[in-house]
């Protein structure tokens, strides 16, 4: 096959190929035979028309659109690998000859890949993170856990931050009450912001039987159209006020709170464990992330083609779907919920798009820089991890994905393991 690759641009170009006149004959034989199944001709059953008599009366020139559909397919993959190189778009095919007993020939308008042009991705150094979890740091995270075991008891004094008040309250726009700004016995915490900005400082100092006029202006903002930006009076009667009663820190309080300890300091060291892994794990998470958004930006991408973009898009919006999906969430549920539409998920998933994309070609020449291979083992313990976090069966998940997507993926994972397990904080 005569295959010839001319650029037109940095990232484009015209593939001119053909088809051999004997295959395009044979794919129009197969054809022939399935569409004069369903032909009558004057004296002949049907289904039974000689070719000669069909290309008499319909042209053979009938047959070329289905033929050509058919052999398309291979003939332009096999041009693509002679020619070496990676479409990223379905291409436009045209049709530049198809003279009886020469080949065809065919030209195709493709998108190819860019260039990308390695720099550092190795050694590569970042800000250190700070992974120390201080005295302090425990502390406040035991009075966090000791709040949220706090009871709620009456006092009779007034009312301070952080306390509950239990009111009553009806909301006016000058004289008029409004719909949905009337309650009863309704517990508040004050410092909350539950309710609207000003509303919850007014009743610092409140006790109860006290009857206080509270006066807001409600956003601008404000969801309710005929209320934003307008002032309104509550009218509240304050029932209740009740304050946090803290349970006392001791070892009662640690075994209550944590079955595995049995003294407040086992539980300090339980909390110290739990603050230093969560603060490991999230400054990794940054390193990882700078260390491969470097390896980026000292990567130069040429021209990256906006097809691509655009499919990256479309990427990411079916896999938040897909994983909608799972959940129980049709798209059309999903967009009624939200109040969103197909569009500004569209939008959402635009953020950064380039940069992804950006990212997965460096990570695709760091692989053909590296020469990073894969074995079978590796194939089969990934297909067993995926296996484990979908719940399926090994030979289910085989079936879903295709041995060239596994593959595909770890070297990913190794390309960035290249990166991220070189780099240096300092």
């Amino acid at each position: 096959m005569t295959v010839n690759w001319e650029k037109t641009g940095t990232n484009e170009g015209v593939l001119t190929f053909e088809i051999p006149e004997a295959t395009m004959q044979a794919e129009m034989d197969t054809v022939f035979k399935r569409v004069r199944k369903n032909i009558t001709v004057p004296g002949f059953r049907k289904g039974k028309v000689p070719r000669h008599i069909f290309n008499k009366q319909y042209g053979e020139a009938s047959l070329f659109e289905d033929a050509l559909n058919q052999a398309l397919p291979a003939a332009y993959d096999a041009a693509v690998k002679e020619a070496g190189i990676d479409p990223v778009a379905q291409p436009k095919i045209d049709i530049k000859s198809m003279e009886k007993g020469q080949p065809w020939v065919l030209t195709a308008d493709v998108t190819v890949k860019p260039e990308v042009k390695l720099g550092e991705y190795k050694n590569l150094t970042v800000e250190k993170q700070d992974r120390e979890v201080t005295d302090a740091d425990v502390e406040e995270a035991l009075k966090q856990r000791q709040a949220k075991q706090a009871e709620l008891v009456i006092k009779e004094d007034a009312a301070v931050e952080g306390d509950t008040v239990v009111i009553d309250y009806e909301g006016f726009v000058g004289e008029e009450a409004f719909e949905g700004g009337k309650d009863q016995n309704h517990s508040l915490e004050l410092g909350s912001n539950s309710f609207i900005p000003g509303f919850e400082e007014q009743l610092v100092g409140a006790k109860a039987g006290d009857a206080k006029d509270v006066v807001v202006t409600f956003p601008e903002e404000y969801h309710a159209a005929d209320l934003a930006g307008k002032e309104a009076t509550f009218k509240v009667v304050v029932h209740e006020v009740k304050g946090k009663e803290l349970p006392t820190l001791d070892d009662e309080f640690a075994k209550d709170l944590e079955e595995e300890v049995e003294t407040l300091d086992e539980l300090k060291a339980k909390i110290r464990k739990e603050l230093e892994d969560s603060k490991n794990a999230a400054a990794d998470e940054f390193v990882q992330d700078a260390a491969i958004r470097q390896a980026v930006e000292n990567a130069e991408v040429v021209d990256l083609p906006y097809v691509m973009v655009h499919d990256e898009v479309h990427r990411q919006m079916d896999l938040f779907l897909n994983d909608m999906q799972r959940q129980g969430i049709s798209p059309e549920l999903y967009y009624q919920i939200t109040g969103t539409t197909e569009q500004d998920l569209h939008k959402q998933m635009e953020t950064d798009a380039d940069v992804r994309t950006k990212t997965t070609l460096v990570l695709e020449e760091i692989i053909k820089a590296e020469n990073i291979e894969v074995t079978e083992d590796e194939i089969n313990e990934e297909i067993t991890t995926l296996a484990g976090q979908y719940n399926m069966d090994v030979e289910r998940v085989r079936g879903l994905v295709s041995e060239d997507m596994v593959t595909n993926d770890i070297k990913m994972k190794k390309a960035m393991a290249l990166v991220t397990d070189t780099v240096v904080e300092a």
